[in-house]
């Protein structure tokens, strides 16, 4: 019931979706051993049942069989039950293993959604970088284009003195 209503309380449907399913194998699993469970039970009684009618046929002389026989069926319904108990046991662990395994999955998506949201303020920032540097690579040509009209500008303004003063009847 408990991973059932984590299921539940899941996020992503697909999450959902894979523990609803393992909660319905826990349920068939645990239904099979209950059914086995009786089954054993009931093929136990009926050899009881059928062990002491043929005692009973059989007369007094048999009392000490029948004992004897009562004490091994009952030892075998002990077997069973002991025998379905580990597996009830070994179901509980399995159910302890998936909710550690959902625990984990639910760690691991959060993770992934903050480190989702971390890389969209990066990307952000680095088209921000990216449009910055366009910009100031821009600005570095045009400063470079400028200073080379100025330079021109100067070389020529520094040639058209020299003219003028070394050779006025040009």
């Amino acid at each position: 019931k408990e991973l059932e209503q984590m299921a539940k309380e899941q996020d992503k449907e697909s999450e959902k979706q894979a523990l609803l399913r393992e909660v319905e194998n826990h349920k068939k699993q645990m239904l099979s051993n209950q059914a086995a469970w009786r089954k054993a039970n009931l093929a136990c009684k009926i050899a009881i049942d059928n062990s002491e009618k043929d005692q009973l046929l059989q007369g007094r002389d048999s009392f000490r069989q029948r004992k004897t026989t009562k004490e091994s069926l009952a030892e075998s319904a002990s077997n069973i039950t002991e025998s379905l108990m580990g597996i009830s046991r070994m179901m509980s662990q399995q159910v302890q293993q998936s909710e550690e395994t959902v625990q984990t999955l639910a760690n691991s998506s959060r993770t992934i959604l903050e480190a989702n949201e971390e890389f969209k303020s990066m990307s952000g920032t680095i088209q921000l970088g990216r449009k910055l540097i366009t910009k100031y690579n821009r600005r570095e040509l045009t400063d470079k284009l400028l200073i080379f009209l100025a330079l021109a500008l100067f070389l020529a303004t520094v040639l058209y003195i020299l003219k003028k003063r070394l050779f006025p009847f040009l």
